[in-house]
C-alpha cells in the first residue's frame, strides 16, 4: 500500500509540477493550461500511453485533468464499440457524468452556503 501511495504522489506531483512550470514560465492563461491538460489526456489515451500510466499511478494519474481527458476518450471508445458513430457524441459525457454531476453539485452547494464578497 505504501508503494501505491508513493507512486500516486510522484506521478500526480509531476503532472502538477508541469502545470506550475506552465503558469510560471509561459503567458498561457489558467484556462488554456487546464484545457491543454484535458486535451493531452485525450491524446495520450488515443495513443495508448495513458492507460498504463493510470494503472501504474492509480489516483495520481486519474485525479488530475489529464485523467479527465483519458476518461472522455475511453468513454468515446467504448460507446463507439457499442453504438457505432453515435458513440462519438454520447460516450464522453456518459463516462464522465458522475464527475460532472459532483462538480455541479459542489459548486451549487458552495454558492448557496457562502456569501459573495466584493473585491476591495
Amino acid at each position: 500500500m505504501l508503494t501505491d501511495l508513493l507512486k500516486a504522489f510522484l506521478i500526480g506531483g509531476v503532472i502538477c509540477a508541469i502545470g506550475q512550470v506552465l503558469i510560471d514560465y509561459t503567458k498561457f492563461t489558467p484556462a488554456r493550461i487546464l484545457t491543454s491538460f484535458v486535451v493531452c489526456g485525450v491524446i495520450l489515451s488515443a495513443l495508448g500511453w495513458y492507460e498504463p500510466l493510470a494503472e501504474f499511478a492509480g489516483a495520481g494519474a486519474s485525479v488530475p485533468l489529464t485523467g479527465f481527458g483519458h476518461l472522455l476518450a475511453k468513454g468515446v471508445r467504448e460507446a463507439i464499440a457499442e453504438d457505432g458513430a453515435l458513440g462519438i457524441l454520447t460516450g464522453g459525457l456518459t463516462a464522465a457524468a458522475g464527475g460532472i454531476t459532483a462538480a455541479i453539485t459542489a459548486g451549487l452547494a458552495a454558492a448557496v452556503l457562502f456569501r459573495k464578497r466584493g473585491k476591495k
